[in-house]
């Protein structure tokens, strides 16, 4: 499946480009606007990279605070460090072990969020800072013919950014 996506300065171009496309008989079930007054970039499917980051940071949290406790543990008792002398053998493993689990929720969040921000939107980040300036968004769905047909419609317009996807 190809896409084709178009970015807009205003409603009346993006109201202009689909009428257009409509005229030339192309399947309108597979044609899309997005911004304000039609769907928006959730109900279309573009992935909002801050959700996407959360949830890889609580996955990669599932098992490294764990991994992280059981390391700062097996530490504590491979050095036989009396870091806290007030908390004993038994303690000392312990504390050793939630610092290890704490330094393993620290790799979740920064690795995980950090890194699934900053890797894992793709173009949907600056899609959406588009459609969040006032921009819209029309999208063609469909084969390599139908995309390359609204191409040569869509450039009429002079559309902002006029990008072609290939789904894997």
């Amino acid at each position: 499946m190809n896409y084709l996506v178009a970015v807009l300065r205003d409603r009346i171009q993006a109201e202009e480009a689909y009428s257009a496309l409509e005229a030339a008989d192309l399947p309108m079930q597979q044609i899309s606007i997005i911004g304000r007054g039609y769907k928006s970039a959730d109900e279309f499917g573009l992935l909002d990279p801050a959700e996407q980051a959360q949830k890889q940071a609580k996955l990669m949290a599932v098992w490294l605070i764990p991994f992280g406790f059981a390391a700062g543990v097996t530490f504590s008792l491979i050095t036989h460090l009396d870091t806290f002398a007030w908390a004993g053998d038994l303690g000392n493993h312990l504390v050793g072990g939630l610092l290890g689990a704490l330094a393993g929720a620290m790799g979740s969040v920064f690795v995980g969020g950090g890194a699934g921000l900053a890797l894992g939107s793709g173009d949907a980040l600056p899609y959406r800072n588009r459609l969040k300036a006032g921009r819209y968004l029309i999208v063609v769905k469909g084969t390599p013919t139908l995309t390359e047909k609204a191409t040569r419609i869509l450039r009429q317009f002079e559309p902002e950014n006029l990008q072609g996807y290939v789904e894997r």
